[in-house]
């Protein structure tokens, strides 16, 4: 058996030195000592139950713990469909996979289920991750759901006392009916455990499915406007203000140590589809806000497609993705009717019915028309002879004399 270092009276836990480091969880950091990844001024550990200091040299598969730096939080909308974990063994994609390249490394505040969308807290201090997701810190997780079912608000109204299923008790829990929506219903849930899978559970024992979930926000952070797959991070006073000295403490959380200097990543330039030469450009687009509604369908958004009487003329490039960035101005809506199909097509104003009459009217770098333009066919020439024919009949062959 290998004889552990001396234990040393000051310092702290090994455990927690790597968890604020950054590099794992707490409970992470005893599997990975368990499994020999750690050693300890040369020597291997083989348990946890060890103090270090600053004069300690750590290494965790032969290198050094990275150096601390000052305590910080983010907010990341996850989107459905991703895992909270750093390696998917069923090679699903992970909320690492979508972060920010100048990200520093950093962990999860608790995890959210692939379909569950919302706000997911990211930090780089294991310390403070871990007070986070204890269910005495006392911060209320807040949740919006829509499932399929019908219940009463007296039926909600018993989940405050706490709620048991199928021998697990699960904690109060502030349910309220927001309203029902055909087949379905909305609801807004407010808990402070966060156990695996809670909400789905407990509403599944009341008689509902739930088939979308979304947190709203986690103690004090709102998920607010911030659009899917987007990062923001919160203001370091911020932070400090709303942890408290109580929570700063028992995180043992940074607040004086400098941020290490990073350089940004180069972003890959976004490919934006161009409209073909000599086709005006299509107007208006979607807000740069979040463009979901919680009681939107889940299908993807489509790009718009013009007809001839829209504001989107054939040839243009489609337009992006509800909530997407590259959409014009906020507030712009496409002008004109763009629901026309092929088999109604030059019904109503035409492509050209905004131009003031009597300018040439084709398209930027054509011919001018040939003869009057359509509908307004002259009956008699300058001198008097005729010129034009009932619309619909063609002029017969002409007689040779």
């Amino acid at each position: 058996m290998t004889k552990e270092p001396e234990t040393k009276n000051t310092g702290e836990r090994i455990a927690k030195v790597m968890a604020r480091a950054g590099l794992c969880s707490r409970r992470e950091a005893e599997q990975w000592i368990a499994a020999g990844r750690v050693s300890l001024n040369g020597k291997v550990l083989a348990s946890p139950a060890v103090t270090v200091s600053e004069s300690d040299t750590v290494l965790v598969d032969g290198r050094p713990l990275p150096k601390r730096e000052r305590t910080r939080l983010w907010a990341f909308h996850k989107p459905r469909g991703l895992v909270t974990t750093t390696h998917d063994p069923e090679g699903r994609p992970t909320v690492f996979d979508k972060l920010p390249a100048d990200l520093p490394r950093v962990m999860t505040v608790g995890r959210l289920d692939i379909n569950t969308e919302g706000l997911l807290l990211l930090t780089n201090d294991g310390g403070l991750a871990r007070v986070l997701e204890l269910p005495t810190t006392g911060w209320l997780r807040r949740y919006r759901v829509r499932a399929h079912g019908t219940i009463t608000q007296e039926a909600l109204d018993k989940l405050a006392d706490g709620f048991a299923v199928d021998g697990i008790l699960y904690g109060a829990i502030e349910a309220k009916l927001d309203r029902t929506q055909g087949q379905n219903v909305w609801l807004t849930l407010g808990l402070r455990e966060g156990k695996n899978r809670e909400v789905k559970r407990v509403l599944e024992a009341l008689g509902l499915s739930v088939n979308r979930l979304i947190r709203m926000s986690y103690g004090p952070f709102q998920l607010g406007d911030l659009p899917a797959g987007e990062v923001h991070e919160i203001r370091g006073r911020v932070l400090r203000d709303q942890l408290g000295k109580k929570l700063t403490d028992e995180a043992g959380a940074d607040f004086d140590t400098p941020t290490l200097p990073r350089v940004p990543a180069p972003k890959a330039p976004e490919e934006k589809p161009r409209a073909p030469r000599g086709k005006p450009k299509p107007v208006g687009g979607h807000s740069r806000r979040q463009g979901d509604r919680f009681d939107d369908d889940e299908r993807d958004a489509r790009p718009a497609r013009g007809g001839r009487g829209g504001a989107n003329p054939r040839g243009a490039a489609p337009e992006g993705k509800r909530g997407d960035r590259s959409g014009g101005r906020p507030g712009d809506k496409p002008e004109g009717d763009t629901s026309r199909g092929p088999q109604q097509r030059g019904k109503g104003p035409g492509r050209d019915a905004d131009r003031p009459a009597g300018k040439f009217s084709g398209k930027p770098g054509g011919k001018p028309p040939r003869g009057p333009a359509r509908g307004e066919r002259a009956d008699r020439g300058p001198g008097g002879e005729r010129q034009s024919h009932p619309r619909g009949r063609k002029p017969g062959p002409k007689k040779r004399p």
